[in-house]
C-alpha cells in the first residue's frame, strides 16, 4: 500500500509540474526569464522524484536489515508526498472534467474536415532544412498534413444580412526558416478557392529575423472583399523589432488590429472589429471601446481577434459575440480520447483547440499552421473556414 501511494505521489508530482509549465508559458514575462525558470523547473522535476525513490529504497534496505523503521522516512518527505496526492487529485479531477471527450462548455457548431495528407514529395518540397525533414519522418508527426476545417458557427446576435458570412481564419504561422514559405502559400491558395469575405490572422507570424522580409510576397495574395486583418502574438517578440512585422504585413495589404478597435461595414452592417494581443502587447482600453460604440446606429456584431484564449473572460466582459484565437497549437500533440496535454495557457489544455461558448461569447481556437517545435503528434495544422449562422432560439 505504501509503495502504491509513493507511485501515485510521483505521478502527481509530474502532473503538477506540467500544470506549472502550462501556466508559466501563458505569462507575458520576458522570454529569457521564462526559459531560465523552465530550466530550473525541469531539473527539479526529475531530481525530486529521484531523491524520493532513493530515500525510499534506502529505508526499505534498512528495514530489511533491522536498522530502520518505516517511521524513519523524513517527515517533510511524507508531508510533500501527501500534498502532491491532495493537490494532484484536485487538479486531476478538473483536468478530467475539461477533456474534449465530455465537451463541457463546447459550442454547438457544425464541423466537417477536409484532410490533405502530406506525401513524401510534399515533405521534400516543403522541408527547408535537414532537421525539418528528419522531424517529418517521425511516426505520427503530421507536420505537413493539413486539415481544412469547415465550421458553421451559430451566433445569437447575428443579423439576418450576415447569415452565411465567410471568414478565413489563419493562426500561428511560425516562420522559423525550417519550412519553405510555399507551404503557407499553398494554404492561402486553398482558402482563396473558398472565396472568403474576410481574412483574419491571430498572431505568431514570424520567429526569426530572416523571415520578416518574406511577409509581403507571402501574404499579399490573401485578399478578400472586406479586407484582411491581423494581430501579433508572443513569438513575434523574438524578432529585433515587432513594429517591422506590422509594417511588412501592412505592405502586404493587411490591416493591423493589434490593441485597436474599429467599426467596419460588412454587408452594409456596422461590425466592431478589435484585436487583443495581451499580455505580450496591447488590447483595447475601456475608453477605446466606448469611443468605438458612440455611433447612435449601434454595431450589429462584435468580433475580436485574440492571440490567446486566456482572453475569453475579457471578451465576455466586453460583450464580444465572436472571439477567434490561436496560441495553443491544439496542444502540439493529442492522445486518443484524452486529447491534448501541453498547452501554454493559464487554463492548461482546457481550451487547447475547438469551439466554446460562455454567454455571451462564442470562441473558436485554431490549432494553428506551424510551430517552433517541429512536432505535431496526431495534431494536424488547421485552416479554419468559418461560416456564421443565426443561432436558433431554444
Amino acid at each position: 500500500m505504501n509503495f502504491v501511494l509513493i507511485v501515485l505521489a510521483i505521478i502527481a508530482h509530474f502532473g503538477l509540474r506540467l500544470t506549472f509549465y502550462n501556466r508559466l508559458n501563458s505569462l507575458g514575462w520576458r522570454r529569457r526569464t521564462i526559459k531560465l525558470i523552465e530550466k530550473i523547473a525541469f531539473a527539479e522535476t526529475w531530481l525530486t522524484p529521484l531523491w524520493i525513490v532513493a530515500t525510499w529504497f534506502e529505508t526499505l534496505q534498512g528495514i530489511g536489515q533491522g536498522t530502520r523503521e518505516i517511521g524513519d522516512l523524513s517527515g517533510w518527505l511524507l508531508v510533500y508526498g501527501g500534498l502532491c496526492l491532495l493537490a494532484g487529485g484536485c487538479f486531476f479531477l478538473l483536468w478530467l472534467l475539461w477533456r474534449p471527450l465530455f465537451r463541457v462548455q463546447h459550442a454547438m457548431v457544425k464541423r466537417t474536415t477536409e484532410l490533405h495528407r502530406a506525401t513524401p514529395q510534399d515533405v521534400a518540397r516543403f522541408a527547408r532544412t535537414s532537421k525539418c525533414r528528419r522531424a517529418a519522418s517521425i511516426p505520427g508527426n503530421q507536420l505537413f498534413d493539413l486539415a481544412i476545417e469547415h465550421i458553421v458557427v451559430p451566433l445569437a446576435n447575428l443579423p439576418e444580412s450576415l447569415i452565411g458570412y465567410r471568414i478565413a481564419h489563419l493562426s500561428d504561422i511560425h516562420l522559423t526558416g525550417q519550412m519553405q514559405p510555399e507551404y503557407i502559400a499553398g494554404v492561402i491558395e486553398r482558402a482563396l478557392v473558398w472565396s472568403p469575405e474576410i481574412f483574419t490572422l491571430t498572431g505568431d507570424i514570424v520567429d526569426v529575423q530572416e523571415c520578416v522580409s518574406w511577409l509581403p510576397e507571402l501574404f499579399a495574395p490573401a485578399r478578400a472583399r472586406d479586407g484582411s486583418y491581423f494581430i501579433l502574438g508572443n513569438h513575434d517578440t523574438r524578432v529585433a523589432n515587432p513594429s517591422e512585422v506590422r509594417r511588412q504585413m501592412s505592405v502586404a495589404g493587411w490591416t493591423d488590429l493589434g490593441g485597436r478597435c474599429e467599426v467596419h461595414s460588412l454587408r452594409d452592417q456596422n461590425v466592431l472589429l478589435m484585436g487583443n494581443e495581451w499580455p505580450w502587447f496591447g488590447r483595447p482600453s475601456g475608453d477605446d471601446l466606448a469611443a468605438a460604440t458612440t455611433d447612435p446606429s449601434g454595431n450589429a456584431l462584435t468580433i475580436c481577434l485574440s492571440h490567446s484564449p486566456d482572453q475569453f473572460d475579457w471578451a465576455r466582459y466586453h460583450d464580444v459575440d465572436f472571439l477567434m484565437c490561436g496560441h495553443t497549437h491544439g496542444g502540439q500533440g493529442r492522445l486518443p480520447l484524452i486529447g491534448p496535454i501541453l498547452s501554454p495557457s493559464w487554463h492548461g489544455s482546457r481550451w487547447a483547440s475547438g469551439d466554446f461558448y460562455r454567454d455571451p461569447t462564442t470562441m473558436h481556437v485554431s490549432r494553428g499552421l506551424g510551430g517552433v517545435h517541429l512536432l505535431r503528434i496526431h495534431c494536424r495544422p488547421e485552416l479554419s473556414l468559418i461560416t456564421l449562422q443565426k443561432q436558433m432560439s431554444k
